[in-house]
């Protein structure tokens, strides 16, 4: 209705002057004449011009002045030929208008304040806040020391005012005939086909849209594959939210160590803390820090069961370890178990192009009877060959639940020198002999995260831009195959 409205004043008129006027004289809505417009511009039917108008309004303080005066003339007008007391005068007024009022009289010399009335010293006087209001509600033009006035006192605003001008354009008709968008069957059997403009026979077909995997899920499917056909079975991570017991006091990290403050650990405020825990293997973690045990000699402080009830976002994946070494020394007789995981944990540090605050952690440990650091070596040397870094180096390191602990370093032929891949070691005694697994059962274990190969792999140096908000979705949609194994 508004296109043509509009296309039909053009055919007898050279232009439209104002969106405004000619919507109040053809009735139809402005936000309607102004979509009319700007879609026969795009496609060249009307050539269309901005128009701006700015104009003083009232605000709703200005509009209620408007009508019942100004606050001071109320307040003038409120004080009878005998005077009345401050309070009674309150009283009597609106308190908003009371307040705003009083000084603007005070400062007009209209009232004076005794000892104990306040009393008039003029009789009548004329209101300008309100005549001045009337005027702007006219479309009046005032003084710009009035318009300051009031503008100080937040009784008026500057609103501007958006339309056209549009007159013909180099498409011009009379009537807008949208063109084809589709080709369907009823124009191919009744001949309509022919009478289509501008349509493009050989133009392809939209391009089909289909979901597509994110590089860290191509890793993770690789690397989930070198561990299945290693004859590893896979943990269940579906516990973002870990307690302190089985994240920390579980491996043997004493409760002062600083990776347990609030700057390392994201901990929860609700629920704050754990349910239940499991009494008999508390009391035995309990002994093993505060006295030792199993050759060791603890730590010698007091271990409070508070700490080890907070609930946190867990720091690594080896909580999970925990829990699963645990159910495992349940199961009599025992029986060796191959364990991987992969998913995401959680760091309160801060984040740069190598470090995010979440982010994925690769998992892999073997629970058997008489394993050593040859045997730690040999898992090591296999696992990662699989990856594609056959040459590899260990550098002695230290954890809280491991002895010996290792750094794995890898030779990159692309960077041509040593970097860091992986940790790795054996868990403790102190660790393992409270969950009840035999005396001669060992536990290898090593991990890394999963964004580094794959940042490697896909020649990604910030890590923000491969995981988190600031992820290109060109990224998701054009990566390549992932292809481990292959130097």
């Amino acid at each position: 209705m508004a296109e043509d409205a509009i296309l039909g004043f053009l055919e007898k008129n050279e232009e439209i002057l104002d969106s405004g006027k000619f919507s109040q004289e053809k009735g139809i809505s402005h936000d309607e004449i102004v979509n009319a417009i700007r879609s026969l511009n795009g496609f060249g039917f009307v050539i269309a011009q901005d128009i701006k108008r700015e104009k003083w309004v009232l605000t709703e303080e200005g509009r209620i002045y408007a009508a019942a005066g100004s606050p001071e003339v109320q307040l003038l007008l409120a004080i009878p030929l005998e005077g009345i007391t401050q309070e009674e005068l309150q009283k009597k007024m609106d308190p908003a208008t009371f307040k705003v009022g009083w000084p603007q009289a005070m400062k007009n010399k209209w009232v004076e304040k005794g000892k104990t009335h306040v009393s008039r010293k003029v009789q009548n006087v004329t209101d300008t806040v309100k005549g001045f209001l009337m005027q702007i509600q006219n479309d009046e033009t005032l003084d710009s020391k009035d318009i300051d006035a009031l503008k100080r006192r937040k009784l008026i605003v500057l609103q501007t005012w958006k339309g056209y001008s549009a007159r013909k354009g180099p498409k011009y008709a009379p009537k807008r005939i949208k063109e084809a968008t589709d080709l369907t069957r009823e124009n191919l059997h009744s001949g309509d086909w022919k009478n289509l403009k501008e349509y493009n026979f050989s133009a392809k077909g939209q391009p089909v849209e289909g979901g597509h995997l994110h590089p860290l899920l191509k890793v993770r499917r690789q690397i989930q594959m070198i561990f299945l056909q290693m004859g590893f079975e896979e943990m269940q991570t579906n516990n973002y939210v870990e307690s302190s017991f089985w994240n920390f006091d579980a491996l043997f990290q004493p409760q002062q160590h600083p990776a347990r403050d609030s700057h390392d650990t994201f901990f929860l405020k609700v629920p704050s803390t754990t349910r239940e825990l499991p009494e008999d293997y508390v009391e035995l973690v309990k002994n093993v820090h505060e006295s030792g045990g199993y050759g060791s000699r603890g730590y010698g402080y007091e271990w409070k069961r508070d700490e080890a009830n907070k609930n946190l976002l867990r720091t690594h994946t080896t909580a999970v370890s925990s829990r699963m070494l645990y159910k495992l020394a349940q199961n009599k007789p025992f029986a060796p178990k191959k364990y991987y995981s992969i998913d995401r944990v959680f760091r309160n540090e801060a984040v740069d192009r190598t470090h995010l605050a979440e982010f994925h952690q690769i998992e892999g440990l073997v629970c058997d009877r008489g394993l050593s650091l040859g045997d730690l070596l040999g898992v090591l040397n296999d696992f990662f060959s699989r990856l594609g870094m056959s040459k590899l180096r260990f550098k002695p390191a230290y954890n809280p639940y491991t002895e010996p602990s290792m750094e794995i370093f890898s030779y990159h032929e692309g960077f041509k020198k040593w970097v860091e891949v992986g940790n790795s070691g054996m868990f403790r005694p102190e660790m393992l002999r409270p969950m009840g697994l035999p005396d001669d059962v060992r536990v290898i274990a090593w991990g890394l995260s999963l964004e580094r190969p794959t940042m490697i792999l896909y020649g990604i140096d910030n890590i923000r831009e491969l995981f988190g908000h600031k992820v290109d979705l060109s990224l998701i949609k054009k990566n390549p195959i992932c292809c481990l194994g292959l130097e």
